[in-house]
C-alpha cells in the first residue's frame, strides 16, 4: 500500500542541518580550550562534524564531553523601563539574557564581566529606547537571526574570536529604538586603561 514511499527511519537517521552541526563544533572546540580533547583529537573530530549526516555520525563526537548549561535555566531579564537600565562593571554572565529597551535605553556592556560559558544568547527587543551591547574584544557575535525594525541593527563588531571566550548569539528585533553591538570604542578604553592602571 505504501509503495513509492520512503521507509520510516529511525532518529539517530535523520538528516542534520548546518546549525547542528556548527552547534557540535563549538563544543569541540571549548572542549579544547578547557583542555578535554587534544588539537590532534580536535582535527579529528571537526572533520567528522563538518561532514557529518545524520544525528548516528555527529551523537559520538560529543558523547564523552560534560553536558552544557541547562537551557532551563531562568534567563536573566533586563528591562529600561521609563529610567533606562545599564549592566556594567564586574557581573557574573547567565547563558540567556532577555533586554528590553523600554523608553529609556539599555546598555549592556561585557567589557569587565565574568564569563566562563562557551555561549550567551541574547534576545534583544529595542522598543523606544534601544538597545546598545558591548563586549570585549576576542569576543565574537552571531547575528543572523537579529530584525532591524524601524530604528534598525547594527553589528560593529569583528569576527575574530579568542579561545575561552564565549560566542554572543543575538536573536530579536530593533524595534523604534534600535539594536547595536559593538567593542568598546577609544573613550571606552582609555577609561578600562585607567581604572587597570588603578
Amino acid at each position: 500500500m505504501n509503495a513509492g514511499l520512503p521507509e520510516p527511519v529511525r532518529r539517530d537517521e535523520w538528516r542534520v542541518s548546518h546549525d547542528e552541526r556548527e552547534a557540535v563544533v563549538e563544543r569541540l572546540n571549548t572542549a579544547a580550550a578547557e583542555g578535554r580533547i587534544d588539537l590532534g583529537e580536535l582535527d579529528t573530530r571537526l572533520e567528522l562534524a563538518l561532514n557529518a549526516k545524520t544525528y548516528a555520525d555527529l551523537a559520538p563526537l560529543t558523547a564523552d564531553l560534560p553536558p552544557d548549561v541547562p537551557v532551563d535555566q531562568e534567563p536573566l531579564v533586563v528591562k529600561g523601563g521609563m529610567n533606562g537600565a545599564t549592566r556594567s562593571g564586574r557581573w557574573d554572565v547567565p547563558g540567556h539574557i532577555t533586554v528590553y529597551g523600554g523608553i529609556g535605553a539599555v546598555k549592556l556592556d561585557f567589557t569587565q564581566a565574568e564569563c566562563r560559558l562557551p555561549e550567551v544568547r541574547i534576545e534583544a527587543q529595542g522598543q523606544m529606547g534601544g538597545i546598545t551591547i558591548i563586549i570585549p574584544d576576542g569576543w565574537a557575535a552571531e547575528t543572523s537571526r537579529m530584525d532591524g525594525g524601524m530604528g534598525g541593527f547594527t553589528d560593529k563588531t569583528t569576527p575574530q574570536r579568542l579561545p575561552r571566550t564565549p560566542l554572543i548569539r543575538l536573536t530579536g528585533s530593533g524595534g523604534a529604538g534600535g539594536v547595536v553591538i559593538r567593542h568598546p570604542n577609544t573613550w571606552e578604553r582609555r577609561k578600562q586603561r585607567r581604572l587597570q592602571g588603578h
